[in-house]
Order: structure tokens, then sequence, then C-alpha cells
């Protein structure tokens, strides 16, 4: 059944909300005159590569925030080497990717960040506290929210502090754009490139810790040490670039679809500049990082994996959700925030949703 919105119907048109949210986030946070504080000061409004600091993100009208870590430009090789264990055919040719420098999540985002907009809790306490929405507040309240979940999607190993898990992709970058929205920012999905260049953070080895998986247990939770059950997020040692969670706990997505001969085609530029491969059907979408479900070797920098429709065998909607994933209690998300604002047309191209009849 459709949603039932909390407040006004939609009045904009998908399209609409699009070119109002790019034209919103071309103009700088202190500009933002009616806008409540989100702290222009909080090392976030970097223009230029050298500039760029960690920041913490608030949520506006929340005590909600996401620690942002910057990530540097550069050249890495994407993929790994025939001889490395546990390797799969879908993770070469090995190649030279050109990334962009970005800003990441230090963290993979957790379920009392991701509830907010999930159960519309931002509009909720506007409503118990009448404090009147900001323009932002406004353009934020057009995203599209979740139907109702028809079981807990925690499934009862943890929420507060914990990582959200169990939406779609599409769920996940509609996430994405509200936060664009809510905060004046530019955020979304990292790609396939982005994700393996952070979470190798300069590193050529098979994990971002070195070779030997028996260093896993202090950088990652996966099948044999996380007691059948995902972690808070934060709880092991960071990669070299600050970021935790980058092997296990949680699959993460990507904006990619996946394609198993996707190297092949990147290969053929020297090197390849920011790859991404757009959604155009439901399945199989990237997901990268493993998980607490996976053996060791599902954790390594290069493993990929796709979605496909055994994530949602339980889902007992018809037709089934396309915001739940309900037993895929292995994958969640992190955010990016480039540090070049993309055009409107390069926003639409990332927030292009092929998802929608999962």
């Amino acid at each position: 059944m459709p949603r039932k919105p909390l407040c006004s119907p939609r009045l904009l048109s998908e399209s609409t909300r699009r070119m109002a949210l790019a034209v919103l986030l071309t103009i700088p946070l202190a500009a933002h005159a009616a806008e409540p504080a989100v702290d222009a000061a909080d090392g976030g409004d970097a223009t230029t590569a050298a500039d760029m600091k960690p920041y913490t993100q608030l949520i506006p009208g929340t005590v909600q925030k996401i620690e942002m870590v910057p990530i540097p430009g550069g050249t890495f090789t994407m993929g790994s080497p025939a001889a490395e264990p546990g390797r799969s055919e879908d993770e070469g040719p090995q190649h030279e990717v050109q990334v962009d420098p970005f800003w990441m999540g230090k963290y993979e985002i957790t379920w009392d960040q991701y509830e907010i907009w999930m159960f519309s809790l931002d509009i909720q306490r506007r409503q118990i506290t009448k404090e009147q929405p900001t323009p932002r507040d406004l353009l934020a309240d057009e995203v599209t929210r979740p139907t109702k979940p028809y079981t807990d999607m925690t499934f009862s190993m943890g929420k507060e502090g914990y990582p959200a898990i169990c939406m779609t992709q599409l769920a996940a970058k509609t996430f994405c754009e509200w936060l664009s929205a809510k905060t004046g920012r530019y955020y979304r999905l990292p790609t396939e490139a982005e994700w393996e260049y952070a979470c190798r953070a300069g590193t050529k080895t098979a994990y971002s810790f070195g070779d030997d998986p028996a260093a896993a247990d202090e950088y990652a939770w996966y099948f044999d040490n996380s007691d059948d059950a995902y972690h808070p997020v934060g709880g092991k040692k960071p990669n070299p670039w600050g970021l935790h969670d980058m092997h296990g706990n949680v699959s993460e997505w990507c904006l990619d679809e996946y394609d198993p001969k996707f190297y092949e085609k990147s290969a053929a530029s020297s090197p390849a500049v920011n790859p991404f491969t757009p959604p155009k059907k439901p399945y199989p979408q990237v997901a990268r990082g493993g998980s607490w479900d996976d053996e060791v070797d599902r954790l390594r920098s290069a493993a990929r994996r796709g979605s496909d429709k055994s994530w949602k065998v339980q889902d007992p909607q018809l037709p089934q959700s396309i915001w739940y994933f309900t037993d895929a209690l292995f994958v969640g998300f992190r955010v990016v925030r480039p540090l070049e604002v993309p055009t409107a047309e390069q926003q639409a191209h990332y927030f292009a949703k092929g998802t929608e009849k999962e």
C-alpha cells in the first residue's frame, strides 16, 4: 500500500524535486540565511583537496551525527592478482583506476541515523514541537519514505549503535537523497571503484591490514568471531585511512550494477577515470566488504558480491517490497560526499533508480 504522508501531500514531481535539490546543493551553507545552523565551520566546506579535513555532519533537527573522513584523490590498481588466495574470476583483470577526492563515512550508517528517514521521525518531531519546517526540511519531506516493515528488521541483533541492515540498494540511495536535501550537502553511495580505493587505503595486499588473514580478528567481524550477529560500528581497528568495518560487520552497498565483466571493460582505459556501471535492472547490484556471516576470504579488498532474489524470499508482501531485503541480514551501507558538487545532470545519473520493481 502507498505510504500516507505525515504532513502535506507531495506537491513536486520527482524531476522538479531533483532540480530544486541540485540548485540547493550549489549554494554554500553559509548563504542559507533562513536555515538552522548546520555548523558551516565544521571542516566540511573545503573547496580544494588540500583543504579537506575530517568533519562531523549533524542531521538537522536531531542529535545524530555522521563522521566523515577525507579520502585523497589518486590512482590505484583495482582487482586482485591471479595468485591471491580466495580470488574469484570477477576480480580481474587488474587495471589502473583514477578516483577523484571525496569524503567517506567513518562508520557504516546506523539504525539511529537510518530510522530518522525510514520512520519519518524528523517530521513527527516537528509535529510534536510545533516547529516550522525550514526550506531544506520541506525539500527533504518530499523525498519518498519506505512503507512500514512487516517485522523488526534488526532481527533482535541490536539497534542503538548497530549498522542498519536489510535495505535494498534503492532504499540506501533514497536515504542519501533525503540526507542531501536535509543537510544541503550532496551525499550518495560510493561507486564500486571508490569503495575499493577507500578500503585499500593505499595498500596493495589482500586486506588493508596485509596478506595474512590471521590478523582479521583485530580489524573485522566475520564468521569465525561474530557469534552469528553483527556488532556496533567501530568496534575493530580502522584501516590506514581511518575507516572502520570496511572488512566485515556488514557488506556495503555501492552505486553500481554488478557486472562480472566490468573489469574487462574498465581496463580498456588506462587509467579508467571514475568508472561506474549505472543500474538498469533489479538484479544484481554491488555490495562490498564481506560481513559477519562470511568466511574471511570474502572480506578481501577486491572481493565482489551481487544481490539476487533470494535476499527477499521471506518477504510476505505481494508485490514484494522495493525497500526491504528480508533475508539480507548482512547488508548495509555508508555514505560518501565528493569534493566537487556534481551538476544536476550528474546528480540524476548517480541517483538513477533502476530498481523500482524489485
